[in-house]
């Protein structure tokens, strides 16, 4: 059962989706050589905290910290711990949530850790935070779910193949419905399977976080000991990006987005929905 959300709780969702934001904005600017991931994690739970929220990652399946913090070759679910320590040249992609009176927020991003990157990462970051942004632009009412998947996986098949071959969509990850839990009903693929159908029409109400996943290489992954870290399995580095957003009567709202996504989506000719927050 998808959850239908009114006007009044997608306004709550982007309370939530504007402690993320801040998170985002922390972390970044933390994200240096020297900083170890534990380092991030703490300064994204002084966010929360600043901001009267409430952490859903922290204790989420046994999920032992606020954030996940997943470097070079780890997809997802990176464990921030005092060994990790971030070097020049390095690539972070940091996974945060938050929860503001049972509403949830949730986003990612990846930074670059010092300088020095090889043009072949920064052009894999580009790929898969914009073929998020092609994701969300198809979000529109009387779409289809997997209208989002084919926008996502269309966007990262039509660039320039990396030097080392290929970009890896990854399979066994993808985005999901948010509301009252972070993770809800449906499932959204960051590619095209033709047996799961075209799943659920898109209504206003609707919220998901969508995040591609690709790597340099594989779209393959395995988990580590720890039962959380999710590696490609040859040893490729990856990107990861999401943002959470609602469609509304007005068109797609993204929650996370500081500017609701006025600015991403204006270049697809689409106008965000109007910002529902008092703190906008």
């Amino acid at each position: 059962m998808v959850q239908i959300k009114t006007p009044e709780q997608i306004a709550k969702m982007r309370e939530a989706g504007l402690v993320v934001a801040a998170i985002h904005a922390a972390t970044r600017e933390a994200a240096v050589p020297g900083a170890t991931t534990l380092d991030l994690d703490r300064v994204a739970r002084k966010v929360i905290a600043d901001h009267g929220a409430k952490s859903n990652f922290l204790g989420y399946g046994g999920f032992p910290a606020t954030i996940c913090t997943s470097v070079n070759e780890v997809v997802v679910h990176g464990i921030p711990d005092d060994k990790t320590v971030l070097k020049d040249g390095d690539i972070i992609s940091i996974d945060a949530g938050a929860i503001v009176d049972g509403w949830h927020g949730d986003a990612a991003y990846t930074a670059f850790v010092g300088t020095g990157h090889a043009p072949e990462l920064v052009e894999l970051s580009r790929v898969t935070e914009e073929s998020m942004w092609a994701g969300i632009a198809a979000m529109k009412v009387n779409n289809r779910l997997v209208d989002i998947s084919k926008a996502i996986e269309s966007y990262i098949r039509r660039q320039p193949r990396p030097a080392t071959g290929k970009y890896g969509i990854i399979e066994d990850y993808g985005g999901h419905g948010i509301g009252t839990e972070m993770h809800m009903d449906p499932h959204l693929l960051n590619y095209v399977a033709r047996k799961r159908g075209k799943g659920i029409k898109l209504v206003p109400g609707v919220c998901l976080a969508i995040e591609p996943m690709v790597s340099l290489g594989t779209a393959q992954t395995e988990v580590l000991q720890d039962d959380w870290t999710v590696i490609t399995t040859d040893g490729t580095w990856s990107s990861h990006w999401e943002h959470s957003i609602a469609l509304t009567e007005q068109g797609p709202l993204v929650l996370t987005a500081p500017d609701c996504g006025k600015a991403k989506l204006a270049q697809y000719g689409i106008e965000a929905a109007p910002d529902p927050s008092p703190r906008s």
